[in-house]
């Protein structure tokens, strides 16, 4: 669970799955947060596993990190209660009401969205929950359906979009680009050999994997935003197999293994190759770090096009 509450705390809980903080999840945040002109404690509700995974053992493809999701939270101005979702995943929707959201959280607002499901076999829906707080005298919101280009935003578009290599439409559903910040790891140093030092980062299991290849991407390094040349992929050229990204961070020279540094992923820039020369490879090197440049500074904090 969060932070620890007490006995006279009243709470407004944003419910959903919440697995990549897009902005369809952000309004029923908001909407939770405005429950707070009355006094009420605004908390976010969150599963320690993505429900997908617990019920199928299939992971959907995880949008944030922890320490990513967890600044965000802050960013938001709302704290988190975490419950494990196998405790209750057979529970009747009823039960998951009163137990979880009247006696553990003494709730006393709800804000959920359209497509809200909860209870065993997903059960209930947004409907039943407004019913059973009409009915326990809590207030209820309904968050407005967020639509990006006539469709809802959803994580299932959002990964969809990253599978495509398009991380400028992931942006805009996000509200941010779609970043990761694993720990800096050591490669073979096959990079720094030829010139340009690399950063090579593991994805954790259950990560969503972006479309192979190139991007033009944002490293954020003590503060500072940099450009960066991200490829995403198993190095063919050198023969390698496992998955990693490894960015080349323009104008960079320092160590960061054992680092959380995050990468944020602005525009495909081409597909991964295989390269029939380490001469042929150290100039798609310098034409992608000069559309790198020629890039960069198109690019807002949102993750879109300045102009757009």
């Amino acid at each position: 669970m969060g932070e620890r509450m007490t006995k006279q705390t009243k709470t407004a809980i944003a419910l959903g799955t919440f697995d990549g903080l897009h902005k369809g999840h952000r309004a029923v945040i908001a909407a939770a947060l405005a429950f707070r002109s009355r006094g009420l404690e605004a908390r976010i509700l969150l599963f320690d596993t993505h429900p997908q995974k617990v019920l199928t053992g299939v992971s959907p493809g995880e949008l944030m990190t922890p320490t990513l999701r967890e600044r965000e939270l802050a960013s938001l101005g709302i704290k988190a209660e975490t419950v494990a979702f196998d405790e209750i995943k057979d529970w009747e929707p009823e039960r998951f009401f009163r137990e979880i959201l009247l006696k553990r959280l003494r709730c006393a607002a709800v804000a959920c969205g359209e497509g809200y499901r909860f209870g065993r076999a997903a059960a209930g829906d947004a409907a039943l929950m407004e019913t059973f707080c009409r009915e326990s005298g809590l207030d209820f919101t309904l968050a407005e359906t967020v639509m990006d280009a006539g469709e809802p935003v959803s994580s299932t578009r959002i990964r969809k979009a990253l599978e495509n290599g398009e991380p400028e439409l992931a942006a805009r559903m996000l509200g941010r680009p779609f970043s990761y910040d694993f720990e800096v790891v050591y490669g073979r140093r096959l990079a720094r050999y030829m010139g340009t030092p690399t950063m090579n980062q593991l994805f954790d299991e259950g990560f969503c994997i972006p479309k192979h290849g190139v991007y033009l991407s944002r490293v954020t390094v003590e503060g500072k935003q940099l450009a960066a040349v991200t490829n995403i992929g198993v190095q063919p050229t050198f023969g390698g197999k496992q998955l990693r990204s490894e960015t080349n961070i323009l104008d960079f020279s320092g160590e960061l293994y054992g680092r959380r540094i995050e990468v944020a992923l602005l525009r495909y820039l081409r597909a991964e190759m295989k390269f029939r020369s380490l001469g042929a490879l150290r100039e798609q090197i310098g034409s992608d770090s000069a559309k790198a440049r020629e890039f960069f500074p198109l690019y807002g904090p949102d993750g879109l096009q300045l102009n757009e």
